[in-house]
């Protein structure tokens, strides 16, 4: 008797579907948080000038808005590491959100005094801070399911900040100039809602790396100690930190002191700070995403300093030379441009070096410790524009930005970039 023929087994090897669906969505929950953060960072120093006129206060704002990027980042990692990158992002926008939210609504019944906005402002960016890390640390495994290579996906990650910057500063001015401070932060507060609900619908529970290892052992404190000292054993990520450190803090007194101060005084107010600071994101914008297309054909080290050199000194010093609005528009569109690779380049490196399961605690110590002297810059530029003029302090910056820029040719440590 014989039996039935059957037919031979199909060995071809299975593709697994790509799934960008997580990908994008990350993406673009990220960029509305971002835009609604760029919105505040932009209509808070005209707030505060408009009511006091004093760049000491202005600079005081602007360190009360980096403040709590640094102790999120340093404490929040922790925290997202152990409750879960999808819930903590979700978490964090809606909380941030709420917290932004009470300001617009004080508005209506006689507004709140700048103490209180100044403090609303610090605590959404202490909640807010652990909900970028935690989407930072979903990347990865999100990239994988589409099939996307991780250079691309950060170029197309770091492009929503630089997007952030081509929407929510214009529209800013917009708003700050139409409708007043408050109602540009109730749009910052209506899209930590829109980032919550993206990432709720779209994000999958099981977007959650499977490590070994548990990131909880030993509790919290034992967690943050690991991931502080994963850092500081690193001579990259040391190094890393160390330049960023640095350039953030002229950037800083560049950003919340030193070029409202010369937009109110030369160049027309609300309008033109939106309008430079819109353009630099938008080249920057193309930065990222050419960089997420041929990023990794390119030589890291020299890519890493041309950039900071472009980007950085140029504005400094148009500034400080006294140029025109549209002379200024040319140089912070290539500023920009350059800036667009600096992320990507750099959280590659850190990718490749840290494991999964310490993602969002190691990428909030490098995050804070790259932020941590951003309210000294704002502050510091608050009384140095009153002490010697805006004119002045930017072109002793752009000077000192030059020569922090050509730090990376030296060290062994820089040849270790991926």
């Amino acid at each position: 008797m014989t039996g039935a023929l059957t037919a031979p087994a199909d060995t071809t090897p299975v593709t697994p579907a790509r799934r960008p669906g997580p990908l994008v969505a990350l993406i673009a929950a990220h960029g509305a948080s971002l835009t609604g953060n760029m919105i505040t960072l932009v209509a808070l120093p005209l707030y505060v000038l408009a009511e006091t006129g004093s760049a000491v206060l202005t600079g005081v704002a602007g360190a009360f808005a980096f403040a709590p990027v640094i102790i999120g980042g340093v404490f929040g990692g922790v925290v997202v590491d152990l409750v879960g990158y999808r819930r903590a992002s979700i978490v964090a926008d809606l909380a941030s959100g709420a917290t932004m939210a009470v300001i617009p609504l004080a508005a209506l019944v006689g507004g709140l005094p700048i103490w209180a906005v100044i403090a609303l402002v610090f605590l959404s960016g202490l909640l807010d801070t652990p909900g970028q890390t935690a989407r930072a640390a979903l990347l990865p495994d999100a990239a994988a399911l589409a099939g996307v290579p991780v250079e691309r996906a950060l170029g197309f990650f770091g492009a929503t900040h630089r997007a952030s910057w081509l929407v929510g500063a214009p529209l800013a001015g917009a708003l700050v100039a139409v409708a007043g401070a408050e109602t540009a932060i109730a749009v910052d507060a209506a899209t930590f809602a829109a980032a919550a609900l993206v990432v709720a619908a779209f994000v999958p529970r099981a977007l959650q790396p499977t490590v070994d290892d548990e990131p909880d052992a030993g509790g919290y404190w034992a967690a943050f100690g690991a991931g502080v000292r994963f850092v500081a054993r690193d001579p990259l990520l040391r190094a890393i930190v160390l330049l960023v450190v640095v350039t953030n803090l002229f950037d800083a007194a560049k950003a919340s002191v030193l070029l409202p101060v010369v937009a109110n005084e030369r160049l027309g107010g609300a309008a033109a700070l939106g309008l430079l600071v819109g353009v630099m994101g938008g080249g920057a914008l193309i930065g990222s995403l050419l960089y997420g297309a041929v990023g990794h054909r390119l030589p890291k080290r020299a890519t890493l300093v041309l950039a900071f050199v472009i980007a950085g000194p140029p504005p400094f010093l148009a500034l400080a030379a006294g140029w025109s609005l549209w002379p200024l528009v040319g140089v912070f569109v290539l500023a920009g441009f350059a800036a667009g690779a600096i992320n990507p380049l750099l959280e590659t490196a850190e990718l490749a070096r840290v494991p999964a399961n310490m993602r969002a605690r190691v990428f909030g110590a490098v995050g804070a410790g790259c932020w941590a002297a951003m309210p000294i810059g704002a502050l510091g530029a608050g009384f140095a524009s009153e002490r010697f003029g805006a004119s002045g302090v930017l072109l002793v910056a752009g000077a000192l930005y030059l020569l922090v820029a050509l730090t990376p040719l030296i060290g062994a440590h820089w040849r270790q970039l991926p």
